[in-house]
């Protein structure tokens, strides 16, 4: 496949064009650098360490970019006539919340085993909620609500005005860390790491931008070593807002073409990298939002050495007693290696 118009489809212009559209409805999340014994122990004195706190975006992920940037693009009909999404959560939730925000109004398509918390951020902000039995029925429901009620489809990773909105975020973190070697970001569909790297090629950065899946979803990049998207991926993680079912044309050909490699984790080293970055940098985030981490610290770790090293913090959607139990998981397995150890 010829994925190189893929790539070319977004001009800084439009990225910029972009921002300032969406700039009322959005934060511009701040970085943080991490220093200090723990991340030498577990990184390694020479490696620079800056995350982009993208889970202090409004709705508490991403999100928001991509869902505000496909409904600026509905005329004034098709937002009267309402928008339709199906999501394990965070998308969900950010197109409720970007409905609300432009007069518009959302009915999502969840999971019945989607988190209630999540379920009730969505209802909170006025969607209709419809549960599904399982992810292929809420893709058939979507279709369904699109036709019957002539809902517009926001999708969650496909398309150039999701990948615009994403791409902020990538001109964002360029231009607050300009002298990255290297950049990780959470995987699922792929918008997000399709518009990172978009955001950084564009600001002119030439930071290599590495992509992290679930060892249990790593349909992006058996998707890059296939040569073409997957269209059904078998999905098995915590890290539900990473389980993407599919991949699709626009944005595998943007990571195809800007993305240095894929690299996979399991989700034990995500619940690690949630216990760190909650004891050592007073963050609770999602296991997506701890990916990134669990990349560096794991098949990144030597290949990164001594470099300066972005990390993407994507989200922190999740109940009390869930991120409790992946805490409490991480901290059984620190205890046992710490026994072994003595």
């Amino acid at each position: 496949m010829n994925d190189a118009p893929a790539g070319r489809a977004l001009s800084l212009g439009r990225i910029e064009a972009t921002r300032d559209a969406i700039a009322p409805w959005i934060a511009e999340t701040p970085v943080l650098g991490w220093s200090g014994v723990a991340k030498d122990a577990l990184i390694g004195a020479e490696t620079r360490v800056i995350l982009k706190l993208e889970l202090l975006q409004r709705t508490g992920s991403f999100k928001p970019r991509g869902a505000l940037a496909n409904i600026l693009a509905l005329d004034a009909a098709q937002r009267a006539a309402g928008v339709t999404a199906v999501s394990a959560g965070n998308h969900a939730i950010a197109v409720a919340y970007a409905a609300r925000a432009l007069g518009s109004n959302a009915k999502v398509v969840m999971h019945k085993a989607a988190n209630p918390f999540r379920v009730a951020q969505c209802r909170e902000l006025g969607a209709d909620v419809v549960l599904a039995a399982d992810i292929h029925a809420a893709f058939d429901e979507m279709a369904r609500i699109r036709d019957e009620e002539g809902r517009a489809v926001i999708h969650p990773f496909e398309g150039p005005d999701t990948i615009s909105g994403t791409a902020t975020l990538g001109l964002e973190f360029a231009r607050q860390a300009p002298d990255l070697d290297a950049a990780i970001v959470p995987v699922g569909g792929g918008g997000l790491i399709a518009g990172v790297a978009t955001g950084f090629r564009l600001a002119g950065s030439n930071a290599a931008i590495y992509g992290v899946e679930p060892d249990g979803a790593c349909g992006m990049r058996d998707s890059v070593a296939r040569g073409a998207p997957l269209e059904s991926v078998k999905v098995s993680t915590v890290a539900d807002s990473l389980g993407a079912p599919l991949h699709l044309p626009y944005s595998f050909g943007v990571v195809r073409q800007l993305v240095e490699e894929i690299v996979t984790v399991p989700d034990a080293a995500m619940q690690d990298a949630m216990l760190t970055t909650f004891s050592r940098l007073k963050l609770a985030v999602e296991p997506a939002g701890a990916a990134a981490l669990a990349a560096l610290a794991g098949p990144l770790r030597e290949r990164l050495r001594g470099k300066a090293v972005g990390l993407v913090v994507c989200g922190a959607n999740i109940d009390p007693a869930g991120f409790a139990g992946h805490l409490a998981a991480a901290q059984r397995r620190q205890e046992a290696r710490t026994e072994r150890a003595a």
